[in-house]
């Protein structure tokens, strides 16, 4: 290492970290200045005309105004931790697809391993208030798909961000990543803290927000050209018509990234948006295989390019044997047995969309007592899910 090495790399970490916490001067400006001028220690090297020129003048006299100096010390400390990582549009590690994107972010902070957001990858997004079901679909697909070798990308969100991370933390050397709308040393929601610390540990946290920053609700749409962007495809698993996951499909589409979608009951507000995905044209998948085969991505495929964060290729194993092992979409879900008798006939009643206790006791000429004494059980064998609302929907 050649003197002077650490303390050169520290200043330039420091002019990156001052360009992106210059207030008022967003990506499109920041992008503005690095064509013009190159490197930030040579825009803040340039004389105010130069760079009124290409911001203006109210621009350029906040770009010039001191640093503030504990925010930018705060964010060298941060990185300077076992883990974490700061990258900019300079540096080797910096995702080539984010380049693909409209508004690539001039610095990421990235809590974990900096490598896996150039892995291959699928984002699977959904609703918040996400049904019984569409955890579950979520949690076995991203299983599914992290054990064949993709890294699952989510927001950390409740619902299906939330189980999309676990299911891939689930797999055999399942990898996964959560782009969040906050600064990365804080967890939004803090019910999700536990959460993020394995994925740190096993993945990484990526933000562009400066240190501190509170969960704000304009943030959370802007993160999600990031999770578009770093990934081959977005699924969406459960989405209203006005949902966020609809703004990631649309960014995806818009830098040539596939759209997926789960179809679900023409009865639920949380099907719409992934109806209306279909329509338009996303791709409407069944399995996870449905999904690897759409993005070509197949253990089998000879021309598929390595994931660095994936397991070592196990020896092929039989049909029956992976049948047994794969308990996600993969190859069909394994359910337990249908149950006869009474309980037989209530899942019948049930079907498969969201009911009230009191509509299902009138189909079953029950009592609603009758009826909860008879759904308890199914609801813990796993038959069936409790919904908000009284509502109750076999999964």
């Amino acid at each position: 290492m050649t003197p002077g090495a650490p303390e050169a790399a520290q200043d330039h970490r420091a002019a990156w970290l001052r360009l992106a916490l210059a207030p008022g001067i967003g990506p499109a400006a920041q992008r503005a200045l690095l064509a013009a001028f190159g490197l930030p220690e040579q825009i803040f090297a340039a004389g105010r005309t130069s760079l009124a020129a290409v911001v203006g003048g109210a621009a350029t006299e906040r770009l010039l105004a001191p640093p503030d100096a504990r925010s930018l010390d705060l964010a060298l400390a941060w990185a300077a931790e076992p883990g974490h990582h700061l990258i900019t549009l300079a540096d080797a590690a910096y995702p080539a697809s984010l380049l693909e994107i409209a508004d690539p972010p001039v610095v990421l902070y990235v809590a974990g391993e900096p490598t896996l957001l150039a892995a291959p990858a699928l984002a699977i997004v959904g609703a918040r208030s996400a049904t019984t079901q569409g955890v579950a679909n979520a949690e076995a697909f991203a299983r599914s798909l992290a054990q064949a070798g993709l890294t699952v990308i989510s927001g950390l969100a409740q619902g299906i961000d939330a189980a999309a991370h676990r299911g891939a933390l689930a797999a055999e050397g399942g990898r996964t990543i959560a782009v969040i709308g906050t600064g990365a040393d804080r967890v939004y929601p803090a019910a999700h803290r536990a959460l993020a610390h394995e994925i740190a540990a096993r993945g990484a946290i990526v933000s562009e927000f400066p240190l501190g920053t509170a969960p704000l609700p304009h943030n959370f749409p802007r993160r999600n050209r990031i999770i578009a962007g770093l990934a081959r495809g977005v699924l969406v698993v459960e989405a209203a018509l006005n949902s966020g996951s609809l703004i990631t499909a649309q960014l995806a589409t818009e830098c040539g990234r596939e759209v997926l979608a789960i179809p679900g009951s023409i009865h639920s507000p949380l099907a719409r948006g992934c109806h209306r995905l279909i329509r338009d044209g996303a791709k409407l998948v069944e399995t996870a295989r449905d999904v690897l085969e759409e993005l070509r991505w197949l253990q089998s495929d000879p021309l598929a390019p390595p994931n660095p964060g994936a397991p070592a290729p196990r020896r092929r194993r039989s049909r029956s044997a992976e049948r047994e092992e794969h308990t996600g979409p993969l190859f069909g879900n394994a359910r337990p047995a249908t149950p006869g008798g009474e309980a037989g006939r209530i899942l019948d009643a049930l079907g498969h969309d969201p009911v009230d206790v009191d509509t299902l006791a009138g189909r079953c000429g029950l009592t609603p007592e009758a009826l909860y004494a008879i759904l308890l059980p199914l609801e813990l064998d796993g038959h069936v899910g409790r919904l908000p609302g009284g509502r109750f929907q076999r999964t």
